[in-house]
């Protein structure tokens, strides 16, 4: 029986009825729809245990779930998609599936829920099969979504429900087991995938590290296997059509110091002993990086969002495979007119582990083949990180510096700009980022009686830096800039906040600080919280500071999955500097906040406060009526944008409602507002994957 075009009481009487006859295994439950709007498109029915809704998948398509509300029976009875107007079966008797490891977060020895210093493998860790009991269902809408909710998610010290999001106008839906615990200290990881008793492929499909398409057939006996690729998609084959399964693109990936290919997808038979039957799905490695692995936090009461997506095809897999990776642009940076991209900290030591140790110089070395297929225009090193010789002897140093300045030279082009930076972590306190708008050559000693600047034939001027003193004035000088790598984090925990009153820091040399997501935390709508908050105390301090976003990653490889941990900026610049002509331009866009920064698939320009950018400090009206623009282009439907603003003490926060926007979309918004009394503003714009970007702020006066 279908429901179309019914009031909500119509509705509530049909389930109602219709759920009468169900047997113990899901006896008495109610399927709610208090919340559900009937829309173009969308319909619900039931028939004995099988709920099933059909929504607009695309032009003249329709997707369909037929859920079984029966206990000890697959979730996901059938999972199809039109094809002129014929319904055809992508996949049938499916469960949704999760795994979920839980270890201690060390909150004690550094910084609380802020530690990325933590090793969460090393200690005592155990993996769950997170159970599924069905026991109520709810149908709600929200703008372009359809969400249904079922009840009876458990795993030890976690409870929750089952979330299946379907987004209107795409083949796309989100399948995500929302789980609290009220344990404190708790990391979490999760493995997650769609699984059935017997075999619900015919074969696979994914794109190797290589980006070569591969397809295996599978058969009954196969064991589960953990396979690296590309797009961090794995893609299920049958006659009538294919599924692709993969995780949010950044969400999904806590912060680790390398970007390592750690064999995110999975596929086979009896997955880690643990999941019965076969299936296909995401994964993570516990061991990490096996450096720092600090998985998600889990603090108590939040509700973390162990979730997947789902794309479906009528066609192939490479077709399907495409449309996922429209998602991501490729895994690549879009260009927008009138901006070039820029991507920071990078210790990729090039210099000190090929060049200086005599090892073939390609013409070409990979990382820089891996950022300009990543489309990144600007790249800003972080060399020589405790491998080199900052503080002499002069002549090692100075060579280790020319050599840098040469490379970078040679390797850039017409369209790509390798700079030279490093993070010096000396002077100031904690860990921060040096930018120079040339080649500068200094030494990071001074003794007692030397000059603080000499001059010689081969280097020009070579400065020596003794103090926090000739740290700022070599800034001054050479019209740099600094700001504090990973704040409140790692070896800046405690900064800036530590250096907040000091003259170097409120010198406008020193930028601010820069933004990547982490920790992660799979509760939030959005990622990098943490500098995020920083951001805003700076604003209320009244500095006019900038946040830029930083990668802080080691090996760069095309292997390796660069995508998922890199973020960049979008530098207002009209055209390319050239290495031998200097780049100051970046640095003053950088240092003027003309700029946006990003994960990739939100885009944000044009923002502005009556008809004012960022960076720029205007007048407010006398009654704090503002008008506020932005245009935004993005590729996973949108889930929020928010207007943040600050009176210099307290961060007001204005919530606009993106859930009416579909995938792939490009649209000026006007917000009109009311910021009296405020000292300034900036936006941010989240997806429903929790990609998303923020802008520089305006200041009023």
């Amino acid at each position: 029986m279908s429901v179309k075009k019914c009031d909500y009481l119509s509705i509530k009487s049909v389930l109602l009825i219709m759920l009468a006859g169900l047997n113990n295994s899901f006896a008495q439950s109610i399927i709610t729809t208090d919340k559900f709007n009937t829309k173009p498109g969308v319909t619900v029915s039931v028939a004995d245990t099988r709920f099933t809704i059909t929504w607009p998948a695309g032009k003249a398509v329709k997707g369909r779930l037929v859920l079984n509300l029966k206990n000890n029976e697959p979730l996901f009875s059938n999972i199809q998609l039109s094809k002129h107007g014929i319904f055809q079966s992508i996949i049938q008797n499916v469960d949704p599936q999760f795994i979920l490891t839980e270890g201690k977060r060390d909150l004690i020895s550094q910084n609380g829920w802020n530690i990325f210093f933590d090793k969460v493998p090393l200690k005592p860790h155990q993996s769950y099969k997170v159970d599924f009991h069905k026991k109520d269902i709810k149908v709600s809408s929200s703008g372009s979504r359809t969400l249904i909710t079922l009840s009876g998610v458990e795993a030890p010290g976690f409870k929750g429900e089952l979330q299946i999001t379907l987004y209107d106008g795409q083949p796309l839906f989100n399948v995500a087991a929302v789980i609290s615990t009220q344990i404190d200290s708790t990391a979490i990881l999760y493995d997650a995938g769609l699984v059935g008793k017997q075999k619900p492929v015919e074969n696979i499909s994914y794109a190797d590290v290589y980006d070569h398409l591969q397809t295996a057939k599978i058969s009954q006996a196969d064991t589960a296997q953990n396979i690296a690729v590309k797009y961090r998609t794995i893609t299920g084959i049958n006659d009538q059509g294919s599924i692709a399964v993969f995780p949010a693109p950044h969400q999904y990936f806590y912060p680790l110091d390398e970007a390592f290919n750690l064999k995110f997808v999975w596929c086979g038979n009896n997955y880690r002993q643990m999941l019965n039957g076969y299936g296909l799905g995401i994964r993570q490695e516990l061991n990490g990086d096996k450096r720092y692995v600090p998985w998600f936090n889990a603090p108590p009461g939040t509700k973390q969002r162990l979730n997947f997506f789902c794309l479906l095809s009528t066609d192939g897999a490479a077709v399907l495979l495409n449309n996922v990776k429209r998602f991501t642009h490729n895994d690549s940076y879009k260009p927008l007119p009138g901006y070039k991209t820029m991507a920071s900290h990078f210790h990729n030591e090039f210099i000190m582990n090929v060049v200086l140790k005599g090892k073939p110089v390609p013409d070409s070395p990979s990382f820089v083949k891996v950022f300009k297929k990543l489309g990144v225009n600007i790249v800003h090193l972080a060399e020589f990180h405790y491998t080199a010789h900052p503080k002499g002897p002069d002549e090692q140093r100075l060579l280790e510096l020319k050599t840098l300045f040469e490379q970078c030279s040679r390797l850039s082009s017409s369209n790509f700009l390798l700079l030279p930076g490093e993070e010096p972590n000396e002077f100031f306190g904690g860990h921060w980022l040096e930018f120079f708008p040339r080649p500068v050559y200094w030494v990071m000693s001074r003794k007692a009686g030397s000059p603080f600047v000499s001059t010689d034939a081969e280097h020009g001027k070579v400065y020596h830096i003794g103090d926090k003193n000739d740290m700022l004035a070599l800034l001054k000088a050479e019209n740099g800039l600094a700001w504090t790598a990973h704040a409140r984090t790692k070896g800046s925990t405690g900064f800036p906040d530590a250096y907040r009153n000091e003259e170097f820091y409120l010198s406008d040399r020193f930028l601010g600080a820069a933004w990547k997501a982490m920790p992660a935390d799979l509760s939030q709508p959005r990622l990098g919280k943490r500098v995020l908050d920083l951001m805003d105390d700076m604003n209320n301090w009244g500095l006019k500071k900038k946040v830029l976003s930083e990668a802080d990653l080691f090996s760069i490889e095309p292997e390796n999955e660069m995508y998922a941990h890199m973020n960049v900026n979008y530098l207002k610049l009209d055209k390319q500097p050239k290495f031998k002509d200097g780049w100051q331009s970046v640095l003053n866009v950088i240092q003027q906040g003309k700029f946006f920064s990003t994960t990739g698939e939100v885009l944000i320009n044009d923002f502005t406060v009556n008809g004012h950018s960022t960076g720029e400090t205007i007048a407010l009206p006398f009654n704090g009526q503002c008008n506020i623009t932005f245009k935004a282009d993005w590729t996973f439907p949108l889930n929020f944008a928010e207007i943040i603003s600050g009176d210099g003490k307290q961060v007001y926060r204005k919530h606009i409602n993106l859930d009416a926007t579909g995938a792939f979309g490009t649209q000026i918004f006007t917000v009109n507002t009311n910021l009296k009394g405020r000292k300034w503003a900036r936006l941010e714009v989240w997806d429903v994957a929790a990609n998303g970007a923020y802008t520089q702020t305006v200041w009023f006066k």
